[in-house]
C-alpha cells in the first residue's frame, strides 16, 4: 500500500515539497502495519528505512549497560525515526541508533534509507552542509564537555568523600595507638598488683570493681560542661587526699567513665591503702581502654556509613532499573555533597515517609538531586537555607529542592532547561546540569520538573510516577 502525493502533503515533513519530489517519495515508500509490542527497527541493525508514523503510538529505546532505556514516546502523526542519519552517507555507521517499538497497533510509512539520504543531499544541499557541520561539531563538543563534566563531578565527589572519610579514619588510628599504650600499661599495673601482695580474694574483689567500672563506662550519661567540671574537681580532691599521684590528670577519664567516690572507696576495700595508687590506675586504664574502643567503634561505623552512602549514590552492584525509596537516594546524595555545603547554609529536611517507592533508574536520579542541590548551594553562596521536601499527590511522588538565594530572573527562567545555557561565569558552568536533569526525569521516567522562583524562595519540584508506565 502506498500514499498518494496529496496524502503525503498532510504530513508536516512533506507539506512544502513540490509535486515532483512528492511523486518520487510516493513511488518508493510504502505503508506498513505493526501490532502492539512489535519492534519496528532494532538498535544496531543496518539502517535501511526512514520511518514516519501515520497512526498509533511508538516508543524509542536505547540500550544502556544491557538495559533497555526508553528515551521518548509519541503518538504524533508525522513523528519520524529510523535512518535519520542517511544523509551523512558512509561518514558514519549507518545503523539504527535506537529501537523503535509499537506501543499500540501502528501504521508507518517506510522509505528506503539509501534513497532518502540521496534525496536529502540533492534537494537541500545548503541545509545538508549545515546539518553535517552541526552533527559532527555537536558530537565532538558534547563528547569533550561530557567527559569534562564527568571528571569534574567525580573529582568533587571523591574530594568530598575523602574529606569525610579522613576524620573518622584519623580518629581510629589515633585511638588505636593510644589503646596500645593503655593495654601495655594495664598489663604492667596488673603484674604489680598480683605480684604476691594481694591474696586471691582481694584480687577477685578488684576484678569485680573493674567490671563495675566497665559497665559504667559503657552506660555513663553525657554531662553538661558545668557538671563535668564539678565531678572532676570532686574526684581530683579525693585522689589528692589519698595521695594518688597524678590524680588531677586521671580525674577526667574517671569522670568520663561514670566513676564516683563510692567506687573509689571500693578500690580501697579491695586492695588497701598501700596498693590504692596501682589499683586506681588499673581501673583508670580499664575505663580508658573501654572509651577508646567506643571511639574506634564510632569511627569505623562512620566509615561504614560513608561507604554505604557512596554505594547507594553510585548504585554499584544494583540493577539499573529498580523500585527505590527517594529518601534513601536523597540522604546518600546529601552525604556525598556534605563537604561542599558551606557551614553558613542550614539544611532542612521535610520528608513525607509515607510516600511510596517509585520505579526508577536510581543512579540517574541521584545525578538529578546532585545537579539541583549543587545549583541551590551556588545560588545561596555562603549562607541561607537549603530545604529538601518530599510528598505525594495521588499516584505521584514529588521531591522539592528549595533555596533562599536571589532567585531566577523572569527573562532567564524560560531558558534554564536549554542545553549549554548557563548564567554562571565562563569556565564555571557548562549549562548541561538542568538539561540532563530534565531529560532524565521527563524523557526517561515520564515525570516532570517544575520551578517556582522569586527572590529568597526558589523551588525545583521533581514529580515522579509511583507506578510503572
Amino acid at each position: 500500500m502506498r500514499l498518494s502525493p496529496d496524502e503525503l502533503k498532510t504530513l508536516f515533513l512533506f507539506e512544502s515539497l513540490d509535486d515532483a519530489k512528492l511523486d518520487l517519495i510516493a513511488a518508493h515508500g510504502e505503508v506498513v502495519s505493526y501490532p502492539a509490542d512489535a519492534a519496528i527497527v532494532v538498535e544496531g541493525e543496518p539502517a535501511t528505512c526512514f520511518i514516519v508514523l501515520l497512526s498509533g503510538m511508538i516508543a524509542m529505546t536505547r540500550r544502556v549497560r544491557g538495559e533497555e532505556v526508553e528515551v521518548t514516546r509519541s503518538a504524533q502523526r508525522g513523528a519520524y525515526g529510523g535512518a535519520t542519519q542517511a544523509y551523512l552517507g558512509d561518514r558514519v555507521d549507518q545503523c539504527y541508533t535506537g529501537t523503535m517499538r509499537a506501543i499500540t497497533d501502528v501504521e508507518v510509512y517506510e522509505i528506503p534509507g539509501d534513497l532518502f539520504g540521496r534525496w536529502m543531499t540533492a534537494w537541500f544541499p545548503m541545509a545538508m552542509h549545515l546539518l553535517e557541520g552541526l552533527f559532527f561539531g555537536m558530537r565532538n563538543n558534547q563528547m569533550i564537555v561530557n567527559e569534562r563534566e564527568r571528571l569534574l563531578a567525580l573529582g568533587q565527589l571523591s574530594a568530598g568523600l575523602t574529606h569525610e572519610l579522613n576524620n573518622p579514619a584519623a580518629a581510629a588510628v589515633r585511638a588505636t595507638a593510644v589503646l596500645r599504650e593503655r593495654v601495655t600499661a594495664m598489663r604492667s599495673k596488673r603484674a604489680m598488683i598480683a605480684d604476691g601482695r594481694l591474696d586471691g580474694s582481694r584480687l577477685h574483689d578488684l576484678v569485680e570493681v573493674q567490671d563495675e567500672a566497665v559497665k559504667r563506662a559503657v552506660t555513663a550519661p553525657k554531662l553538661s560542661p558545668l557538671a563535668v567540671s564539678d565531678a572532676e574537681e570532686e574526684i581530683g580532691d579525693w585522689l589528692e587526699e589519698h595521695d594518688v599521684t597524678g590524680g588531677w590528670d586521671i580525674a577526667p577519664t574517671l569522670v568520663a567513665g561514670g566513676v564516683d567516690t563510692e567506687l573509689l572507696e571500693r578500690i580501697i576495700a579491695a586492695v588497701g591503702e598501700e596498693n590504692l595508687n596501682n589499683g586506681v590506675r588499673w581501673v583508670t586504664y580499664t575505663i580508658d581502654t573501654e572509651l577508646l574502643m567506643s571511639e574506634i567503634d564510632d569511627a569505623v561505623t562512620r566509615i561504614s556509613g560513608l561507604v554505604s552512602a557512596a554505594r547507594q549514590y553510585s548504585q554499584l552492584d544494583r540493577a539499573p532499573h529498580q523500585t527505590v525509596d527517594v529518601h534513601e537516594l536523597l540522604d546518600a546524595t546529601l552525604t556525598m555533597l556534605q563537604a561542599k555545603i558551606p557551614k553558613g547554609i542550614r539544611l532542612v529536611k521535610e520528608y513525607d515517609r509515607s510516600a511510596p517507592p517509585v520505579p526508577a533508574y536510581a543512579a540517574e536520579l541521584n545525578q538529578v538531586w546532585t545537579n539541583l542541590i549543587d545549583n541551590a548551594i551556588g545560588a545561596m553562596g555562603k549562607g541561607g537555607t537549603l530545604t529538601i521536601r518530599t510528598g505525594q499527590e495521588e499516584d505521584q511522588v514529588y521531591v522539592e529542592i528549595g533555596d533562599t538565594g536571589a532567585g531566577i530572573p523572569p527573562d532567564v527562567r524560560p531558558r534554564i532547561f536549554e542545553p549549554f545555557f548557563t548564567t554562571k561565569p565562563v569556565g564555571e558552568g557548562t549549562g548541561l546540569g538542568l538539561d540532563i536533569s530534565y531529560r532524565i526525569v521527563v524523557k526517561k521516567h515520564h515525570g516532570d520538573i517544575r520551578v517556582e522562583s522569586r527572590p529568597g524562595d526558589t523551588r525545583f519540584r521533581v514529580i515522579l510516577p509511583a507506578k510503572t508506565i
